[in-house]
């Protein structure tokens, strides 16, 4: 019986995660209690897994970036390296851009030694596929990731509007660009 609890609880949460994911997505200020109802679940289920909007806010992003990472492999697999890493890094910038939409609320000392924790696994991934493209000979071998990564840290400054993410594409081009073996090519 035990077993099978652990097992509902672990489905309530992941449940919760997906849908205060899109919700926080799509409204910074949705409700924990509109979450639990999307999700099929009580408040009361919300809170014990997650006791604060923050606790849940951290969580939806932690979930998120690791969910990129992880995805890298499979990335690699169904697209040529460079259009893999244009893929992962919209995905990325989408993330990061979500973060900062939530503003005051991911401003605590909590909440950024989560985002330094990420930092890591996020130059891990974007290493992998540098790699990946300079094996292929797409890349020239050797970029810091970190170097990519404040690169990328523009496409999540620019507002979520059309004009800003058509910027923001252009940006990401820009930055493909410049790790090319040939750029422009």
């Amino acid at each position: 019986m035990r077993h099978a609890r652990r097992a509902d609880a672990q489905r309530n949460r992941a449940r919760i995660l997906d849908v205060a994911s899109a919700a926080f997505a799509a409204d910074p200020e949705t409700s924990l209690n509109a979450i639990a109802k999307s999700a099929g679940v009580g408040a009361g289920t919300l809170y014990r897994h997650f006791p604060t909007r923050e606790d849940l806010l951290l969580a939806v992003y932690k979930d998120e970036i690791e969910g990129l990472e992880a995805s890298v492999s499979r990335t690699l697999e169904q697209q040529e390296p460079l259009d893999a890493f244009r893929v992962w890094a919209r995905h990325l910038a989408a993330s990061v851009r979500v973060k900062h939409g939530l503003g005051e609320a991911l401003s605590t000392p909590t909440a950024q030694a989560l985002t330094d924790s990420t930092y890591g696994p996020v130059t891990s991934a974007i290493g992998q596929l540098l790699d990946a493209a300079a094996e292929r000979g797409a890349a020239r071998p050797g970029i810091d990731p970190s170097d990519v990564l404040l690169m990328l840290s523009a496409l999540w400054r620019v507002p979520p509007t059309d004009s800003g993410l058509a910027q923001a594409d252009r940006v990401l081009e820009l930055i493909i660009d410049s790790v090319r073996t040939e750029p422009g090519a």
